[in-house]
């Protein structure tokens, strides 16, 4: 991870932390950087969630692109899974989707693309931060800024509705059934699914029932969508639907809720669709891909299932990495980031519950009966406010305090201490049989944590 860029993308507090004069600077240096060199007009495709501040940051990008060169593609409102498929499928240099995801309105973001719709690697992203801290002189410039674009030179702003139409065109076509006999209910977290979302489960044939579909630009992510499940859980009781999904704000993630409105988060969809695929015999390697973070529930309900699995550290990036270099076709994050290679190169939430729809459908059980073989273990998960994480992941009482506990446990459950990727925090997580044992396990690391002197006031 950079200065400003993390695993996914540069995201902070809009106007503060993440500043139109960095987006316009973005603009600038990749509808430079992309041309440099090239014959070729240098087309990038843009979107945005519904936060208010997206708007500012979308013109200020395309202000930068376009006094670059580069020609702006506009999808206005749209997901970030849509950004990648129009990337990928209509040969663009690259995209940029605004959007801080889960984030409350306040935050903002800004991610990256390359020209296979995947998150730019992290030479160019660099790059661009050296651009940021005004460093020209390390990216071979010696003027005191980058050239403009003048005349014929300049960059074109295109309305590029169709390439969203495309790609809800696209999800439409991936169902193999028709879900005319459900009653789904769809959390669009007043984001970027609040439109697509709905048309796609229409022209499925699915009654609709829609709940955080008003977005002010202000509500997004507001006790709405996958982060707050259980509005959407209540809507599915007291509707008596068949089964509903919950988006976040830019909709890469999907949890759903059953239709006894228990939730069925990622780890349960990974188990649900992996056994889809191995029973179609389409499951790469035989192996899902998971995090760090995944229950021991998922595990042992794929080792039943004969299902083996890959870890990678937190972040659907580091799923892909490992899919795309292993060959690996599904994989995911307990959150709700699911990748399925065969049809996206990123976490995709409708696309995921289309495919959760087919599973459904296809094995005449209700939802609740394919999430029932994994069985979650309690997770207690502490943050702690450090001076230097690396002195508390180095420290030796700290380490035997984390192996002592995980002797303890038996195999039973686990611990895990891991470093925050945006804030001095350490998370220390426990998993175990009782949520009593998880409580007491974490509170004896950092016990330790405190008494070394590491935590911060």
């Amino acid at each position: 991870m950079g200065k400003y860029f993390g695993t996914d993308g540069f995201r902070g507090e809009a106007g503060v932390t993440l500043t139109s004069e960095h987006a316009y600077k973005i603009g600038r240096f990749l509808g430079w950087y992309y041309a440099k060199g090239g014959h070729h007009r240098v087309r990038a495709v843009i979107g945005k969630d519904t936060r208010r501040s997206s708007y500012m940051f979308e013109y200020a990008i395309v202000a930068g692109l376009t006094a670059s060169g580069a020609d702006a593609y506009m999808l206005h409102v749209t997901t970030t899974p849509s950004v990648s498929y129009a990337v990928s499928g209509d040969e663009f240099d690259f995209g940029v989707m605004i959007s801080a995801s889960h984030n409350p309105f306040n935050d903002n973001g800004i991610k990256l693309v390359n020209r296979r719709g995947e998150k730019m690697d992290d030479a160019t992203i660099e790059k661009i931060e050296l651009y940021l801290d005004g460093n020209l002189a390390a990216l071979g410039v010696s003027t005191p800024d980058l050239p403009f674009a003048k005349g014929e030179e300049l960059g074109e702003i295109v309305d590029y509705a169709a390439g969203r139409n495309r790609y809800i065109g696209y999800l439409i076509s991936l169902s193999r059934y028709s879900f005319k006999p459900y009653h789904v209910g769809l959390d669009c977290a007043n984001g970027s699914a609040w439109m697509i979302a709905k048309s796609v489960f229409e022209a499925l044939g699915a009654k609709v029932s829609l709940i955080n579909a008003s977005p002010d630009g202000l509500n997004i992510n507001r006790n709405a969508g996958s982060t707050h499940i259980g509005v959407l859980s209540r809507h599915v009781q007291e509707n008596n639907l068949d089964i509903g999904f919950a988006f976040d704000g830019d909709a890469d993630r999907c949890i759903a809720v059953d239709e006894h409105g228990n939730v069925v988060n990622g780890d349960h969809i990974l188990f649900i669709l992996a056994n889809v695929l191995k029973q179609n015999g389409e499951l790469t390697n035989n192996t899902v891909v998971t995090t760090i973070m995944s229950n021991m529930g998922l595990y042992r309900a794929l080792k039943a299932a004969g299902i083996d699995y890959a870890q990678t550290t937190v972040g659907d990036r580091y799923v892909w990495e490992n899919m795309a270099e292993t060959g690996n076709c599904l994989g995911g994050e307990q959150s709700g980031h699911i990748i399925m290679s065969k049809y996206a190169t990123t976490g995709d939430g409708i696309l995921t519950a289309i495919k959760i729809m087919e599973a459904v459908i296809s094995s005449k059980l209700p939802l609740s009966k394919l999430a029932e073989p994994v069985k979650m273990l309690p997770q207690v998960l502490k943050n702690v406010r450090v001076a230097d994480k690396t002195a508390v992941r180095n420290n030796t009482a700290v380490q035997e305090a984390v192996r002592r506990a995980g002797e303890k446990l038996n195999g039973n459950g686990r611990v895990l201490l891991r470093e925050s990727g945006t804030e001095p925090l350490i998370r220390v997580m426990a998993e175990a049989e009782t949520e009593a044992i998880c409580e007491r396990t974490v509170d004896e690391i950092i016990a330790v944590i405190r008494a070394e002197g590491l935590e911060k006031a």
